[in-house]
């Protein structure tokens, strides 16, 4: 009995370490600062398709889906929309995604 007892904090400590392991190799990925303009918005599949700016060292200038960290995102992004994100190495989500203030003249001229 006791030495099942061993055994299960055993693994209970080799699965907290894992986890600490994994989670200190997410958090020492590179991030970039992503820019791009929204072509198309599919709710189903989760994913923005965004003709973004090359961001050095990470990706060439492309037009592709992006999968987001925040779905709810999605209901309130239109095509057209320029938007701002975070990526990092390895991933092709896109992270904090921040829809761009429309450029335009927003005084009426006197």
């Amino acid at each position: 009995m006791q030495r099942t007892y061993r055994f299960i904090t055993l693994m209970a400590v080799a699965g907290m370490l894992t986890n600490i392991c994994f989670g200190l190799a997410a958090a020492e990925k590179k991030a970039y600062t992503f820019h791009g303009k929204v072509e198309a918005i599919d709710q189903k599949a989760g994913t923005l398709t965004v003709n973004g700016d090359e961001v050095k060292g990470w990706m060439g200038a492309m037009t592709m889906d992006y999968k987001v960290d925040d779905v709810g995102l999605l209901k309130t992004v239109r095509p057209g929309d320029q938007i701002i994100a975070t990526v990092y190495d390895g991933d092709m989500v896109l992270h904090k995604v921040h829809v761009m203030p429309k450029q335009g003249n927003s005084q009426a001229k006197m």
